[in-house]
C-alpha cells in the first residue's frame, strides 16, 4: 500500500497525540509492560534501572533491549532514534563515558521535554536532545558509530527512506541495535482500518 502525503500526515499526527500522553505516564497505554516493570522484563540491568531519574522510568514504554545485541564502548558517539523520554540515552551516555556523546531524536516535543527533565536530573553532560524523525536525519554522512531504536521503526511511515538515512549517517564500520515489533497476523485489507491501526 503505497502512503499519500495526507496518509503520512494523519499517521504522524496520531503519533503525536499518543506519545504527548506517553510523555505524562505510560501506564495503561500498551499492552506489554512499561515504566520500570517494563525494563525488569526486557532484561535491563538493576544498576542500569536505578541510574535512571523517575522522570524517565515511568514514560518507558520500549519493546525490547536494544543494549543486548552488543556492547558500545567508551568514547563512541551515538543516535538514539525514537528516544522517547531518554531512557536509552541516558544508558548509552553512561556507557560511552564523558569521550563519548549521545544524540537523543524523537518527533514528540513532550518527550523531548520529559527527556530533557531526565537529563537535568541525571548530571551527564554528554547527551543532547532534539526534535527530528528518521526519514531526515539532519546529520552530516558517516557521523555515527552506534545507532539505537527501541520499538520505533514499525511507526515510522516511510521505512526504505529511513533505512538510507541511517546507513548514511552511520560510520563504514559502525552498527545499528535495533529493537522493534513485527506484525504476524494479516494486515486489514481497507487501506483506511491500516491507516487507523497504525500505532495501537
Amino acid at each position: 500500500m503505497k502512503l499519500t502525503t495526507e496518509d503520512k500526515s494523519r499517521i504522524e499526527e496520531s503519533i503525536r497525540d499518543k506519545y504527548a500522553k506517553v510523555a505524562l505516564s505510560a501506564s495503561g497505554l500498551f499492552k506489554y509492560p512499561t515504566g520500570r516493570e517494563g525494563l525488569e522484563a526486557l532484561g535491563y540491568g538493576q544498576e542500569m534501572v536505578q541510574a535512571l531519574p523517575e522522570s524517565a522510568l515511568s514514560s518507558f514504554c520500549g519493546v525490547g533491549n536494544p543494549f543486548s545485541l552488543g556492547l558500545i564502548h567508551e568514547g563512541e558517539v551515538v543516535l538514539d532514534i525514537g528516544c522517547g523520554t531518554g531512557v536509552d540515552s541516558l544508558i548509552a551516555a553512561k556507557m560511552v563515558g564523558p569521550e563519548g556523546r549521545v544524540v537523543g531524536i524523537d518527533m514528540v516535543r513532550e518527550m523531548l521535554d520529559r527527556a530533557n527533565q531526565s537529563l537535568s536530573q541525571s548530571g551527564l553532560k554528554n547527551v543532547f536532545f532534539r526534535l527530528g524523525t528518521a526519514e531526515n536525519l539532519s546529520f552530516p554522512d558517516s557521523s555515527f558509530d552506534v545507532i539505537i531504536s527501541n520499538g520505533v521503526f514499525n511507526l515510522i511511515p516511510d521505512k526504505v527512506k529511513a533505512v538510507s538515512e541511517i546507513f548514511r549517517v552511520l560510520k563504514p564500520d559502525g552498527r545499528l541495535m535495533m529493537a522493534d515489533q513485527v506484525l504476524t497476523g494479516e494486515l486489514p485489507d481497507d487501506p483506511e482500518e491500516r491507516i487507523k491501526s497504525w500505532f495501537r
